[in-house]
């Protein structure tokens, strides 16, 4: 099945990527009723072998089920010379092609953009990186710890002295491929216009650095330094009070609260006309101090509905379960559930966007490695008897449930 109805519908997309950033990407371009095409090694794409958290699953992970819903799989052995033959023919009829290789891998297996080009001059290509297609960390690990470390986000939170604390999330991953997503659009919509494709290069430390663009910005032109507080402040350059605060049974958010009346609801004198863009600066340690010691005294409960009643910004620290739970998650539809052929019934996010009349939507789980070799490359316009001969070869790849099928067809 191809037909989509989707906003990208009638778009190939060749995914080359692996991993989280660029599988993510292309995921995206799949919700959207793009036909995306997994290209990936005849062991499998190495997500499929890594699963995060400790994950399992039955033949497929959990890691590479999340990344890779509404595509299929064609197993190629891209260091044969049947193999990138073989991908140069889906080439021709790709829209775009997506890969996260490392550093010159893409040139060696001569599947780069000044290459690809040739082929398609219409092409789409985009390549992401860890740091950059060129420069003095060109080969360093695009690792998404490792860029957060490097991003200076891990400074802008906390309390002084405490150890830097990442994420709790695969932030620099999700923000890159967000923005490799965008790149496909806006490319896409350049060629609409003018026939022309285009190379398109994303790298995380760029992604994440621009996300920041507030922050760096006090800090680039409003000259205000990058100093953590004493007590556990959530941003360095938002006044107090600012972060999350234990109660007598849990925890709660609290934001931008106005002194004044923060101090009358929780009964704390000391706040008494005080001003919150003077004293929420000058004395950020102390009236987290208070706050602080004043929310311990009742429950979460409590304090969200009186300050939220009085119009203070405070919301719940959930945990998952919670999350998965919550009565607004339901109404939104924000996640959705499937049945998987291998794994069983699945429950996994859904869909980050909403479209009036061409809805993103599920079309197929995550392929098995080559589930779909032999289809996609009979629309590519391989014969049966080329098809048998790359499997058979080593150059392509399918499942061995697939190859029975076929020998019982």
């Amino acid at each position: 099945m191809t037909d989509t109805t989707g906003v990208l519908a009638g778009y190939r997309v060749l995914d080359c990527s692996i991993a989280m950033a660029g599988p993510f990407a292309a995921q995206r371009l799949g919700d959207l009723g793009a036909d995306v095409i997994k290209v990936e090694p005849t062991t499998g794409e190495w997500q499929r072998h890594a699963a995060a958290g400790g994950a399992a699953g039955n033949e497929i992970n959990v890691s590479f089920l999340s990344l890779n819903r509404n595509k299929r799989s064609v197993a190629l052995d891209l260091k044969s010379a049947d193999g990138t033959a073989a991908l140069a023919e889906l080439v021709r009829g790709a829209d775009v092609f997506l890969q996260n290789y490392r550093p010159g891998v893409a040139a060696r297996l001569g599947v780069d953009y000044e290459s690809l080009r040739e082929l398609n001059p219409s092409i789409v290509y985009v390549s992401i990186s860890g740091y950059g297609e060129s420069g003095p960390y060109r080969d360093r690990p695009g690792q998404d710890l490792l860029l957060q470390a490097m991003s200076g986000a891990m400074l802008s939170a906390g309390r002084h002295g405490d150890e830097p604390s990442p994420a709790g999330q695969y932030l620099a991953d999700a923000i890159t491929a967000s923005t490799a997503f965008e790149g496909v659009l806006a490319a896409l919509l350049h060629r609409e216009r003018t026939g022309e494709g285009q190379l398109v290069t994303v790298n995380m430390l760029d992604a994440l650095t621009t996300l920041q663009m507030q922050e760096l910005s006090v800090f680039t032109v409003g000259r205000k330094t990058q100093e953590r507080s004493a007590e556990p402040h959530a941003h360095v350059y938002i006044r107090a009070p600012y972060g999350v605060f234990e109660t007598s049974d849990g925890y709660v958010a609290l934001a931008f609260a106005d002194l004044h009346e923060l101090g009358r609801l929780i009964g704390e004198p000391a706040f008494e006309g005080w001003n919150s863009e003077v004293e929420g600066w000058t004395r950020r340690d102390e009236i987290h101090a208070r706050t602080a010691a004043k929310l311990r005294e009742k429950p979460a409960g409590y304090w969200i509905e009186t300050l939220g009643a009085a119009g203070i910004w405070i919301g719940p620290v959930l945990g998952y379960q919670e999350l998965v739970d919550d009565p607004q998650i339901a109404h939104n539809g924000t996640f959705i559930e499937y049945d998987h052929p291998t794994e069983g019934h699945v429950k996994t996010p859904g869909f980050p966007y909403r479209f009036s009349k061409t809805p993103p939507q599920l079309y197929r789980g995550a392929p098995l490695a080559g589930e779909h070799t032999r289809e996609v490359l009979a629309e590519a316009g391989f014969d049966a008897e080329r098809i048998d001969a790359l499997l058979a070869g080593g150059a392509a790849a399918e499942p061995a449930r697939a190859a029975a099928a076929a020998v019982e067809a």
